[in-house]
């Protein structure tokens, strides 16, 4: 089969063995597959997880028909279903996944293309908002870098989920100017120092009880000022660095639940509870329409360095798709 693996000259699309599922792993024939921040780094020859490295297969998420399933897979998953997947490997024409990271699609109208852009997107996001954010209706939540593909998923969670008040960052005016069309009622600039009074005005100065955070680096204390007394912040990703300068005095004064999140130190049996959980509040909705991501581009496989470097000049909006 053909794939998109890492080499030492950077990202090739070669000929390698088609993949074998293990007991409890299903095969699928990908015909879409969608980008995220994280393959560039893996891409780059940078570990993710457990996975990275020369030979390594890109791509975290896909949609397209079970081929073959192993022998523990339950039955309501089997060879002609027609799935969305997270899993590794998702840049070629076979890949593998869990079966508790299977989900058929919601109706045969969905296309692949559409298809590969929600796995990531509605697995990290109802995790961050729902699970260790505890968003309640009627609050109020704060998404930084939400005109990012997982941003834009969260704001819609957020709202189906009851939220009074969605409020999302983007650094970028044109961006901004959309976020409103995924459930945002305030649109906010981080690059204004005064970001967090803008979310307190909005807010009754009382602040917003629920932040999802993709960026940390230097907006940790701004997180800190602009969360609610009782509040939660959910570390999702470090966009804007890893490390930052923390006001201990303010996060323990706020009394502030501060919950950082990964897939890479999940269990399978982790993973599998993520995925019921989001099916059992947001399939409904998905199945309703209610719930997309735009699509910035498609490209074919053999043209997955160039849909990479398009990712990594930072010009898109929305989902970048690999057709396979």
């Amino acid at each position: 089969m053909k794939a998109a693996i890492v080499t030492a000259s950077g990202l090739a699309v070669q000929e390698v063995p088609e993949p074998k599922p293990g007991p409890q792993e299903v095969l699928v024939r990908i015909r879409a597959a969608g980008l995220n921040r994280a393959d560039l780094g893996v891409a780059a020859g940078q570990a993710h997880g457990r996975i990275g490295g020369a030979g390594t297969i890109v791509g975290m998420e896909f949609a397209g028909e079970v081929a073959a399933v192993g022998a523990e897979v339950p039955d309501h998953i089997r060879p002609g279903l027609r799935v969305m997947a997270s899993g590794a490997g998702g840049y070629a024409e076979y890949g593998l996944a869990d079966w508790g990271r299977c989900a058929p699609l919601p109706d045969s109208n969905m296309g692949w293309v559409e298809a590969a852009t929600l796995p990531v997107a509605l697995q990290t996001m109802h995790d961050a908002v729902v699970t260790n954010g505890g968003l309640q209706r009627g609050e109020s939540i704060l998404i930084q870098g939400a005109s990012s593909g997982v941003g834009l998923m969260a704001m819609q969670i957020a709202k189906l989920m009851g939220a009074r008040q969605v409020l999302g960052s983007s650094t970028n005016a044109a961006r901004r100017a959309r976020l409103a069309e995924f459930g945002c009622d305030l649109a906010i600039d981080t690059t204004d120092p005064a970001w967090p009074d803008r979310v307190l005005e909005a807010t009754d100065g009382k602040g917003v009880e629920v932040i999802v955070d993709q960026v940390s680096g230097d907006l940790v204390n701004g997180n800190l000022r602009a969360c609610a007394i009782l509040g939660r912040i959910v570390n999702v990703g470090r966009l804007g660095g890893a490390r930052g300068e923390f006001d201990f005095d303010l996060h323990a004064l706020r009394r502030i639940r501060y919950v950082g999140v990964t897939f890479r130190t999940r269990s399978v049996e982790e993973v599998r509870e993520i995925n019921r959980r989001m099916r059992a509040d947001l399939w409904p909705a998905l199945e309703a329409g209610k719930l997309r991501l735009p699509i910035d581009r498609v490209f074919p496989l053999a043209e997955a360095p160039a849909a990479l470097a398009h990712m990594k000049s930072n010009a898109h909006f929305g989902k970048i798709v690999l057709e396979c």
